[in-house]
């Protein structure tokens, strides 16, 4: 490393944001991207520790000492090149994804990790910025069609990878709009819909075709069979995401007032957007309840709170977990910790082992829930005695994450042309590459990301259930691989 007693030297730096009473005022970005001298000496933190833990940690397997290392250096364009050669959007992942990377970093042993995401996100701005990130049309066409189902980052990443071997690439979007989860689940406040909409436009430059309001599977104006794709493409890949949210069926969740989190935020990402939502869900002046402590459940109350609620309370119902990991045990994994978002600075009240009972309302309307503590003995789940309380709630938001992909239409069509679901109701497709005649060195085995049917794949939240962003990017471009062999024998795309 260019600065072997850097990580010595230096302490590390968080990227400056702007303060919670000015930011909740709208619905930009806060988060500002280091200055280049920051970066240089948060790139110098990264130590010469023989075996960069930090890679394996990364889904996508980021390069990540030789940029640090350039970035320490001031080389930003060849730290974009690094950068780009795993990450096909390192603007997303630069702003929203949770960093396993720095996780997994050796620094992070005794001392706080190498600010391995602030770095990323410094790269791409950068490159953005000075005209680096251009479209890479192929040199050659193969003749090949490709349908890509479902424009969320594994889309996305099937999709650009596929176009720039030759491919002919054409995604269908069931939205109005390009981008899935990125697009209608992530509010703008963590991604700003403008860092989709260039790459897009890098994408179509280099031959990817997007179709919008299309609805594989469903019945009626926009609906497409899946037959069609089958009969008008060399092969398809589902990559739609895992929609099916969990429920919560207590007395009185029929009122008004209660909604799925994806029925709250997806509204007000198409009002920032410039559209007009009828019938928008506002928590504006209500008392909201964001049952759920996850990411959805933080994206709530951030929106809550810019939308002027009298208050917020977050819910969750496994056990706080401890302020500090153990390091010894867990690292490179990922820990189990308390976390606090920027949503959380942004006002909320929060409590764990809480489950909900009933929800309470009069003229058809929630006012109130109640519920109880409860403990976890011997494995099973117990409310404590004496524990039951009831709380005002005017909005009720359910975030607990998401069960499957959506079953009826998509999958149901799917499934009569032999693709099969595994016990989740995921589509199931395997990882690993299989040859049947290894002796010959025969691809007709090849599987991974490959469903029953050899025409059909599968990648992102739609094989692999609910998961990050960055293992969306890392599915589709394993699977643009998978695809590109399929179809060609050989490939020359990084696996």
């Amino acid at each position: 490393m260019g600065k072997p007693t850097g990580f010595i030297e230096y302490q590390r730096l968080s990227e400056a944001s702007i303060p919670p009473a000015e930011r909740v005022k709208n619905f930009k970005e806060f988060l500002l991207h280091l200055t280049d001298d920051e970066a240089k000496v948060q790139g110098a933190r990264c130590m010469d520790c023989g075996i960069p833990f930090c890679q394996s940690g990364c889904p996508v397997n980021n390069i990540i000492p030789d940029f640090n290392d350039l970035v320490f250096r001031q080389n930003w364009r060849e730290a974009l090149d690094t950068l780009h050669s795993t990450n096909n959007f390192p603007e997303f992942t630069g702003r929203v994804c949770p960093a396993p990377c720095e996780a997994a970093c050796t620094l992070t042993i005794n001392n706080d990790a190498v600010g391995i995401k602030s770095i990323e996100h410094a790269i791409i701005d950068k490159g953005w910025e000075m005209g680096w990130v251009t479209p890479q049309p192929p040199k050659h066409k193969t003749g090949k069609r490709v349908a890509v189902v479902g424009s969320g980052p594994a889309g996305l990443a099937v999709a650009q990878q596929l176009a720039r071997v030759g491919h002919d690439v054409m995604v269908f979007e069931k939205s109005d709009r390009v981008g899935g989860l990125l697009r209608y689940g992530i509010p703008d406040f963590k991604l700003e819909k403008t860092h989709i909409d260039r790459r897009v436009a890098q994408m179509e430059a280099e031959g990817v075709k997007f179709r919008v309001s299309q609805h594989i599977g469903a019945v009626g104006e926009n609906g497409i069979p899946a037959s069609a794709l089958m009969a008008d493409f060399d092969a398809v890949v589902l990559s739609g995401g895992a929609e099916w949210p969990r429920d919560l069926p207590v007395p009185g969740r029929e009122l008004e007032g209660i909604h799925f989190a994806m029925d709250f935020l997806p509204a007000q990402n198409k009002v920032v957007a410039g559209d007009k939502v009828t019938d928008q869900i506002m928590a504006t002046g209500k008392h909201v309840v964001v049952i759920g402590g996850g990411d959805t459940g933080s994206d709530c109350v951030g929106t809550s709170n810019r939308h002027g609620a009298a208050s917020i309370t977050q819910f969750e119902l496994m056990p706080q977990p401890p302020t500090q990991e153990n390091k010894p045990l867990v690292w490179p994994y990922w820990p189990v910790k308390l976390r606090t978002s920027s949503s959380h600075e942004e006002g909320c009240e929060r409590d764990w082992s809480i489950a909900t009972k009933k929800f309470v309302g009069s003229n058809g309307k929630v006012e109130k829930l109640i519920a109880a503590k409860v403990e976890w003995k011997d494995g099973k789940m117990q409310e404590v005695a004496g524990s039951e309380f009831e709380m005002k709630a005017n909005l009720v938001l359910l975030a607990m994450g998401f069960m499957a992909p959506i079953q009826q239409g998509l999958l149901e069509q799917f499934a009569a042309l032999g693709v099969e679901k595994d016990a989740r109701g995921n589509v199931k497709a395997g990882t690993e590459e299989t040859y049947l005649d290894q002796a010959n060195g025969s691809a007709e085995g090849f599987a991974a990301y490959q469903t029953a049917n050899p025409k059909i794949f599968a990648a992102g939240d739609m094989r692999r259930g609910q998961s990050l962003v960055v293992w969306a990017i890392r599915e589709g471009r394993q699977c643009a691989r998978s695809v590109d062999l399929y179809l060609m024998g050989t490939s020359q795309l990084p696996r």
